[in-house]
């Protein structure tokens, strides 16, 4: 199953719209999908989660890996619309303190 339905631009931000279950089989597309934005100059990248309705353990080292590469070449990076089962899953790992949330892709920050 594809779980990226779409990535465009929204002011200065490259949101990619994720849709599905975040597993262990459809974080890697979703990984490498992010890891190429951001190796081809992205500096501002919004993950959209507001349709992702599940997502486990195995998920976050992908996101993890994309926030670290993401800040060694001096970007930035937004979780938007993080709800239900997603966002207990940060919240148990602490890394809800770790990235920076958005409640949906209207809110990114404007600078």
């Amino acid at each position: 199953m594809d779980v990226i339905v779409q990535t465009r631009t929204q002011g200065p931000w490259t949101v990619v719209e994720v849709a599905g279950e975040l597993d262990l089989h459809t974080s890697p597309p979703l990984r490498e999908h992010v890891l190429q934005l951001i190796d081809g100059g992205t500096e501002h990248l919004a993950l959209d989660m507001t349709k992702v309705d599940f997502m486990d353990s195995s998920s976050l080292g992908s996101l993890v890996m994309c926030l670290k590469r993401m800040r060694e070449r001096d970007g930035r990076m937004v979780l938007a619309g993080v709800a239900g089962t997603p966002m207990k899953v940060l919240n148990l790992t602490g890394l809800d303190r770790i990235f920076e949330l958005a409640d949906s892709t209207a809110e990114l920050p404007s600078d």
